[in-house]
């Protein structure tokens, strides 16, 4: 049975299959079909989120093993619903923890999983990138010892075991001896800071920690996937999402050889599609829907009162720049900061590339310009070239958009379109290991640039600042988002919240509903201003604290409002720690932090003490917004996803905010509740079944009501439309 609705719960943290099946009676009475579960494979001990996968061949003990798997398949079927797993493709965890890793830290090149990885072994030893300091340092400190563990040699360090190759001489304990030892394996360790720019494995993003895993070889395929068909023949899994699909070096071939396995088990696929990007002709059902989630919070934005936000924070803020012009700044620090070592890679592929060209004369320099340019201007995460095949037009088109920008301001184009021409042949190995690496790593760099670096510096309004989003085109009139909901698919899953996403979808409401209330958000920013704490932050960190107070806002007591100011503190660490502006994660700044946090706590307070008048009609626009936001997603074309806790009120930043624990009890409960936050699950239910809610008892207060008027139109437009052909509309 293909999804008519989708409920997406994280487990770990407690949460494991047992506790699963206790979700699902409430998720029969709501209405959803199918539960989306995510990543269940054994990961890194400790893990909170799964993504982190270090044996794939084994469904994680502490969440039940396969037998607590099969049990809550055969619970959810008892019940009328189907699963769906979340799979992880693209890497795996890089830890000795793994074992087909350390295998490899064993036996070098001669490991059956050598080639699983992604490892350039042509660079010399695997780098280790584990040391607090130098491997000399290590040893001058004392902290390496040479032992056996069940009877194999093996090295040890803080925190840290790590396999000696077969034969190695363990006799002796010294520094020489332990130098030689070290000298001799097939990896090497240094300091963990090296790896900026010396790490010789692929990574995810920047995160040395996960290592990128060849699928695009038979054999690795294979081996990754080999638990998940049993799964699937077993009749226990009823659908798959593929997470990060665009890391893989050949996501087209990926998916049609996972879909020749999987057979009518429908494939989902993790995939921002950036601008009128269209999905590639894959054999997959659809997205998960991140662009959904932006279309409906782009038509609920009123423009006019973002003009008014954005000029407002633009005269007390004293920033100026636009945001392509902060994207492109981000990606510069990015590129030297986060990501040197693919950028000195991916310079490495371009020289035999280029060669002894006589038309290029490309220099050491001009690559690494030309390179560098070519990054900056991509605007999507990737092409989808296949070496060996043609190039799509959309593909050719692309480039040569790049190549024209890319070429701006350069002292010379001809290295640039050398290159862009070598991506678009891809005829020889060269080109073809230049073009699988460069698309793997545009992604990574517009991901950490845009959504991890300028969201969190560019904030006029952070309903905008999301995953799959652009800040600066924030609205859209409803013609604009007839026609877009025209063009979609009825198999992709519709998203308004997910586990990645930067607000949660009540959050995110609360956040347009500052387009539609732009003179109370400017009250509440004079108040806030006028605290004491204020004077210290730069007063952009003040805006973006300011509305994430309001995204997270609710009428509470005493100990709530502790809790809000922890969640609230916690989460400008990492927002000012992302911007990478004042402080960073590797170099954290304490004055700036804790200046920060100060407001943070000042702000919750004062509210908690006398909550601002001017606030009222931000949360009541909120609500207002949350409904048509939930209805929209309903009327729309495709399956809605809902992330566990979505029946009711969903007030959370980014993770970890978003990941904390739901009770099942508590979500059933809700619909006999009063507010807002019944009136949401009652809905749910209601739409969900195909009846009408019985009765309209959501709050109405202005301007709330006058939202609800202005958009009837709209609404009415999606519930009636066959969305097969274009529409204009009355809504603007």
């Amino acid at each position: 049975m293909f999804p008519t609705a989708t409920y997406r719960l994280q487990l770990r943290g407690g949460v494991d299959f047992a506790a699963a099946e206790t979700w699902l009676p409430h998720l029969a009475s709501l209405g959803i079909s199918h539960l989306y579960l995510s990543p269940i494979f054994t990961a890194q001990h400790g893990s909170t989120h799964g993504y982190d996968i270090i044996d794939p061949g084994e469904i994680d003990p502490a969440l039940g093993g396969r037998a607590g798997f099969s049990r809550l398949a055969r619970a959810a079927r008892a019940q009328g619903l189907g699963l769906i797993l979340d799979i992880v493709p693209n890497h795996t965890a890089f830890t000795p923890a793994n074992p087909w890793l350390r295998d490899v830290l064993r036996y070098g090149e001669h490991s059956r999983f050598a080639h699983h990885f992604d490892i350039d072994w042509q660079a010399g030893p695997l780098v280790l990138p584990l040391l607090d300091g130098t491997f000399d340092q290590a040893l001058e400190r004392g902290d390496l010892t040479l032992r056996r563990e069940a009877g194999r040699p093996v090295l040890e360090a803080p925190g840290l075991t790590l396999p000696l190759a077969p034969g190695t001489d363990i006799s002796r304990n010294d520094r020489d001896a332990l130098r030689a030892v070290h000298d001799a394996q097939s990896w090497r360790l240094t300091d963990w800071r090296y790896e900026r720019d010396g790490v010789t494995h692929r990574r995810f993003f920047n995160v040395t920690s996960l290592i990128g895993m060849q699928v695009e070889r038979a054999e690795v395929f294979e081996d990754m996937h080999a638990l998940l068909f049993d799964l699937v023949d077993a009749g226990e899994v009823d659908g798959v999402r593929v997470d990060h699909v665009d890391g893989l070096a050949d996501p087209t071939g990926y998916l049609r050889r996972l879909a020749a396995n999987l057979g009518p088990v429908p494939i989902w696929v993790e995939k921002i599609l950036v601008g009128e990007e269209q999905l590639p002709d894959w054999p997959a059902a659809g997205t998960t829907g991140y662009e959904a989630a932006r279309a409906i919070a782009c038509v609920l934005t009123d423009e006019a009162g973002w003009q008014r936000l954005h000029a407002l924070w633009q005269e007390e803020t004293g920033r100026d720049m636009s945001f392509r012009e902060a994207l492109a700044e981000a990606k510069d620090q990015v590129l030297r900061e986060e990501l040197a070592a693919e950028l000195h890679e991916l310079i490495a592929l371009c020289k035999p590339v280029l060669g002894d060209d006589p038309e290029t004369d490309a220099g050491a320099e001009s690559i690494r310009e030309a390179v560098f340019a070519l990054l900056i201007a991509f605007p999507r995460y990737r092409s989808y070239i296949q070496p060996g095949r043609a190039p799509r037009e959309v593909d050719v088109t692309l480039w040569q958009e790049v190549a024209e920008k890319a070429a701006q301001g350069l002292r010379s184009d001809r290295v640039v379109r050398a290159l862009v021409e070598a991506i678009l042949r891809s005829e020889t190995a060269e080109e073809a290991a230049l073009t699988r690496r460069f698309q793997q790593v545009s992604g990574a760099l517009l991901a950490k640039a845009q959504e991890d670096t300028a969201g969190f510096r560019w904030v006029p309004c952070l309903a905008a600042n999301e995953v799959g989003a652009e800040p600066d085109e924030p609205a859209w009139d409803g013609a604009q988002f007839l026609d877009w909901a025209a063009t979609r698919g009825s198999r992709g899953l519709t998203l308004t919240s997910s586990h990645d996403t930067k607000r949660s979808e009540d959050a995110r409401m609360r956040l347009v509903a500052l387009t539609h209330c732009p003179d109370d958000f400017a009250a509440l920013w004079a108040r806030a201003r006028a605290l004491p704490e204020a004077t210290a932050p730069d007063p952009n960190q003040c805006w973006y604290i300011l509305q994430s107070l309001i995204a997270l806002w609710q009428p509470v007591g005493q100990s709530i409002a502790q809790d809000l100011a922890d969640r609230l503190v916690q989460h400008t660490e990492k927002a000012l720690r992302e911007a990478k502006e004042t402080t960073t994660w590797a170099h954290p700044d304490a004055e700036v932090e804790q200046a920060a946090a100060a407001f943070a706590r000042a702000l919750v307070a004062d509210w908690t003490r006398d909550e601002p008048p001017r606030l009222a009609p931000i949360l009541a626009a909120g609500e207002a917004l949350s409904r048509l936001q939930l209805e929209l997603k309903l009327a729309l074309p495709g399956v809605p996803d809902f992330y566990q806790g979505a029946e009711g009120a969903l007030l959370d930043l980014t993770d970890p905010d978003n990941r904390r624990p739901v009770s099942p009890a508590e979500m059933e409960a809700l619909c006999s509740s009063s507010g807002a936050v019944g009136a949401k699950c009652r809905l749910t239910r209601a739409r969900l079944a195909g009846a009408e809610p019985a009765g309209d008892d959501w709050p109405a207060m202005d301007p709330g009501t006058r939202i609800m008027a202005r958009y009837k139109p709209l609404l009415d437009r999606c519930r009636e439309a066959s969305f097969g052909v274009s529409h204009g509309s009355d809504v603007d």
